[in-house]
């Protein structure tokens, strides 16, 4: 089965033009993983981008990878036109027997239900849901509501949308011909053997993932550690990812981390790599994640696959990543978070390394890719 896969390279999402590599958001890549290890599939990866990088032909052993260049006029001012225009005729040329658009956050999912060969849909974050709840992309407010109007018009026309949750299914199903309930990948190094560990003594290692601003309430979590920390509970909270400053949010975040490295409870790390995150992780005593909304919640996924303690929102995917993994605590307001943390932390703030069987059988990339060519089959009735 050859297969085409329309995601964005991080790349030009980045403005890293003179990076070799393509890299991806971490659900498309460790898909990518899982199709590198199945016999009798073909993958080109095509990704719209608005300078020309030198890039492999193949990618993950077995994978083909496109850059199709796009100029400035081609993007959201236009709806997409020059995208689907410019991946169409590469389409075509290949001629495969399915298209995947990944995420309607961007360009993917346009390019694949206009490019006149069966598609199918991922969706990994709901624009519509994000607008109306006000969280738009980089707080634009014209690009939040025109995402959120492609969105529906994408999913009106699709053979079919991949929800990777319940919470998902129940805001795509309405506007859509067909849905399939396939969670998020786990990329493989997260399931690699551990090479260090915390070693008992130390005081607890807390850690916090993803990019800094209200929908992930980083704010709200430092705020809430440093009433613990006034209490009298030792700990140290990490938080990783990126922080756009000049932001009320984000300043506001800046002000309170610097009261927090001064007293020693908690630091902002930046944005760490895959390899160096999870060396933190092997590290760390728990992890908590705890947004208005969210998806899916892969870093969630992640987290318990390297033996993480977790405390999380009972909302949106992480209610049904957390269900039935041992260690996993959902908590419905920032007060029981704070009542479950000084438990935890009173009796001992240990891992919860049984986690990991679990998400194992749930997330890794082989078990999902599997479950993508399955899908893919029924689409062309084979």
């Amino acid at each position: 089965m050859k297969i085409i896969q329309l995601t964005t390279d991080n790349r030009e999402q980045f403005g890293e033009y003179g990076t070799m590599e393509p890299h991806f958001g971490a659900a498309p890549e460790a898909l990518f993983q899982g199709f590198a290890g199945l016999p009798y599939v073909e993958v080109h990866v095509v990704s719209c981008v608005r300078q020309l990088m030198s890039s492999p032909p193949l990618i993950f052993g077995n994978l083909h990878y496109h850059p199709v260049f796009v100029p400035k006029r081609g993007w959201m001012s236009t709806l997409y036109s020059g995208c689907i225009r410019a991946t169409r005729k590469l389409i075509h040329d290949l001629n495969p027997d399915i298209v995947h658009g990944q995420g309607t956050e961007r360009d993917c999912a346009m390019s694949a239900t206009h490019s006149r060969f069966p598609n199918v849909l991922t969706i990994h974050g709901n624009m519509a849901e994000l607008n109306r709840l006000g969280m738009t992309f980089q707080h634009q407010r014209t690009y939040g509501y025109l995402a959120s109007r492609l969105e529906s018009h994408v999913l009106r026309r699709t053979g079919g949308v991949f929800c990777n949750s319940a919470y998902t299914e129940s805001l795509v199903a309405p506007r859509s011909q067909r849905t399939w309930r396939v969670p998020n990948a786990i990329r493989a190094p997260f399931f690699r053997p551990p090479r260090s560990s915390p070693s008992g003594t130390e005081v607890p290692l807390i850690l916090n993932v993803g990019h800094l601003g209200p929908r992930k309430r980083q704010l709200e979590i430092l705020r809430m550690a440093g009433d613990l920390h006034r209490r009298g509970h030792d700990f140290k909270l990490v938080f990783l990812g990126v922080l756009s400053a000049g932001t009320p949010y984000g300043d506001a975040f800046i002000a309170e981390m610097k009261r927090a490295e001064m007293a020693g409870y908690a630091c902002h790390a930046g944005f760490l790599d895959a390899d160096a995150l999870i060396d933190l992780m092997d590290q760390a005593h728990g992890f908590i994640h705890f947004p208005q909304e969210e998806a899916f919640g892969l870093v969630v996924a992640e987290a318990m696959a390297r033996g993480l303690k977790f405390f999380g929102a009972n909302l949106g995917g992480i209610k049904e990543i957390g269900a039935g993994v041992p260690g996993a605590e959902l908590c419905e307001d920032f007060d029981e978070l704070k009542t479950r943390l000084i438990h935890w932390l009173k009796s001992g703030a240990t891992r919860a390394p049984e986690s990991a069987a679990t998400v194992k059988d749930r997330y890794s990339p082989e078990v999902v890719a599997s479950r993508h060519l399955e899908i893919y089959r029924e689409v062309l009735g084979r």
